[in-house]
């Protein structure tokens, strides 16, 4: 599993021939460490006389944070495990004749993770949000930072869900795919970018 992997390791890895982990882990561990830096606010916020009336607020934007990070963590091997069908797909000869069908199974299973990771980015970016409205002003540049990385991850995952509907010959499947993914870029990087610019602007 590369979550038990060393930061060493994982980055060893990452820059090998080896085809995962790829792009989706990746994002799933960017998107694992940017909810991390937004539960990280949370702990500094709690206890504290000043934020007494949202502390309840902030208690509960912890425990969504931890299950964010432990569903990003998840999807690091999730990503490995779906890619592998089509890894092996691709080596199949171009005359067998149950190529495309099991290369399109393998094309559908590979990109349902990497859109996961978007989900649970978008997700991630409400929590991390919420936790630059009301956290600690100590560990304000730490909720920039957390949007930063969310919206990155979500960016990158997006990809690999596109290169792999674009090979896709069911174009339905695919265009929906697709559509859907548009809609989730277009609120939620949105989201991540204004989160950030605020809080940059307020340190300048």
């Amino acid at each position: 599993m590369f979550i038990d992997k060393t930061v060493h390791d994982f980055v060893n890895l990452t820059a090998s021939n080896a085809p995962t982990p790829g792009g989706g882990g990746v994002s799933a561990l960017v998107g694992a460490l940017g909810i991390a830096l937004g539960n990280m606010v949370g702990e500094l916020t709690i206890g504290k006389k000043k934020y007494a009336d949202v502390e309840d607020d902030i208690k509960r934007l912890m425990q969504e944070a931890q299950e964010l990070k432990e569903e990003f963590l998840r999807l690091i091997d999730a990503d490995a495990e779906a890619f592998a069908p089509l890894a092996k797909a691709y080596g199949i000869p171009k005359d067998d004749p149950g190529r495309d069908e099991i290369m399109e199974e393998a094309l559908k299973t590979a990109a349902s993770v990497p859109m996961d990771i978007v989900h649970t980015c978008g997700k991630a970016l409400r929590v991390i949000e919420e936790f630059a409205e009301k956290g600690s002003k100590i560990a304000i540049s730490d909720a920039g930072c957390a949007a930063a990385l969310c919206g990155a991850a979500m960016q990158a995952s997006a990809l690999n869900v596109y290169i792999n509907t674009q090979s896709m010959k069911d174009r339905i499947f695919a265009e929906s795919m697709n559509s859907e993914l548009d809609r989730l870029l277009n609120e939620y990087v949105n989201k991540g970018d204004v989160i950030y610019n605020r809080i940059a602007s307020s340190l300048r």
